[in-house]
């Protein structure tokens, strides 16, 4: 079972599919209420947790802590 973005915390590696895309990253900083800046970890490529989510919540999305 996915959990829930209020569970999101600083230093902590999630994986995220939504709408067929596949992200892994690392939550560096919280900017706001239930919004982070992330580092992807495969590409370093630096985005805001919003920006996965900006389209909503599609049937295939899953979201995890990577431990």
């Amino acid at each position: 079972m996915s959990i829930s973005i209020e569970t999101v915390r600083v230093g902590k590696d999630y994986y995220l599919v939504n709408y067929g895309e596949v992200h892994e990253f690392k939550v560096t900083k919280a900017i706001g209420y239930k919004d982070f800046k992330c580092q992807d970890i495969n590409t370093l490529e630096e985005y805001d947790l919003s920006e996965l989510t900006a389209y909503g919540m599609g049937k295939d999305f899953e979201f995890y802590e990577i431990e």
